[in-house]
C-alpha cells in the first residue's frame, strides 16, 4: 500500500499486522478472480472437473473471510486505532464480504455447469456470457489493484463499466425469453441460463461495492447511494 498512509507506525508489529491484512485480502481476491475464470470455462465448456475445482475452492475463501475479520477485530480492540487506520479496518471487513459474495456467485455458475452439463450449447447465449464475464472479470481485478495501491484516482472507470455489464446481461434475458417463446421445453434450461446470468451480473455490482468502500478509507466520505454521475462530480470536484 501507499507508503505515506501504511508502515508510518512506531510499533513494528502495528506494521506487520496491517501488511498481513493487506496481502491475505489480495490472496483472497486472488482466489475468487480464478473462481470466476474457472467458473465461466467450465460453464462454456461443459468442463465438470473445472467446476468442481470451483466449489471446493471456496472452503478456502471462506476461510480468508474469517481469518481477516478476525485479525481486524483484534486491532481495532487492542490498538483502538484512529483516523485512516480505523477507516481501513472497517473497509477491509466490508470488502472482504463483497469478495466472499463474488465468490460464492462463481460457485453458483460453476453448480450451473454442472446441471446444464450436456444439453443445448446454443441456449446458453455462450457469446454473451462470456463477454460478460470479461468485463465483471476486469472490473474485480481493476478494483483490488486500487485496493492494493490504496488509489481512487481511476475508481470511476471501474464503476462505469457496470452499466456495459447490465446491458450485456439485459441482451442475455431478451435472448433467452425468446428462446422459451419460440419452445416451451427450452423454459426449464434457459431460466437456470438466466440465473446463472444474474449471478455473474451481481458480481459487477460487487466489484462497484469495493470500490465504494475504497473511497471511505481514502477520503472517509459515504458513497454507497450515488449515482455514476454523481460519484464522478464528487471525485472530479
Amino acid at each position: 500500500m501507499d507508503n505515506h498512509k501504511i508502515g508510518h507506525h512506531i510499533s513494528e508489529k502495528f506494521n506487520k499486522d496491517l501488511e498481513d491484512i493487506r496481502n491475505k485480502v489480495l490472496t483472497m481476491g486472488g482466489l475468487v478472480e480464478h473462481q470466476i475464470e474457472l467458473a465461466v470455462q467450465a460453464f462454456t465448456t461443459g468442463d465438470l472437473e473445472l467446476a468442481d475445482q470451483v466449489i471446493k475452492q471456496d472452503n478456502q475463501v471462506d476461510a480468508l473471510e474469517m481469518a481477516i475479520d478476525q485479525e481486524c477485530s483484534q486491532i481495532i480492540a487492542l490498538r483502538q486505532p484512529t483516523a485512516f487506520d480505523l477507516r481501513m479496518l472497517i473497509s477491509v471487513i466490508k470488502i472482504v464480504r463483497e469478495i466472499e459474495r463474488a465468490g460464492d456467485k462463481a460457485e453458483r455458475v460453476a453448480q450451473m455447469a454442472i446441471k446444464l452439463a450436456g444439453t443445448e450449447q446454443q441456449l446458453h447465449s455462450q457469446y454473451e456470457l462470456e463477454h460478460m464475464a470479461e468485463i465483471i472479470k476486469e472490473m474485480l481485478h481493476l478494483a483490488l489493484d486500487a485496493f492494493a495501491r490504496v488509489s481512487i484516482e481511476n475508481i470511476t472507470d471501474i464503476t462505469g463499466r457496470d452499466e456495459n455489464v447490465n446491458r450485456e446481461y439485459e441482451n442475455i434475458i431478451r435472448r433467452l425469453i425468446t428462446r422459451m417463446m419460440e419452445d416451451p421445453r427450452n423454459i426449464t434450461r434457459a431460466l437456470d441460463v438466466i440465473w446463472t446470468a444474474r449471478a455473474m451480473e451481481r458480481i459487477g455490482d460487487y466489484a462497484c461495492n469495493i470500490c465504494e468502500h475504497l473511497i471511505y478509507m481514502v477520503n472517509g466520505e459515504d458513497v454507497r447511494h450515488l449515482t455514476q454521475k454523481q460519484l464522478e462530480e464528487k471525485l472530479n470536484h
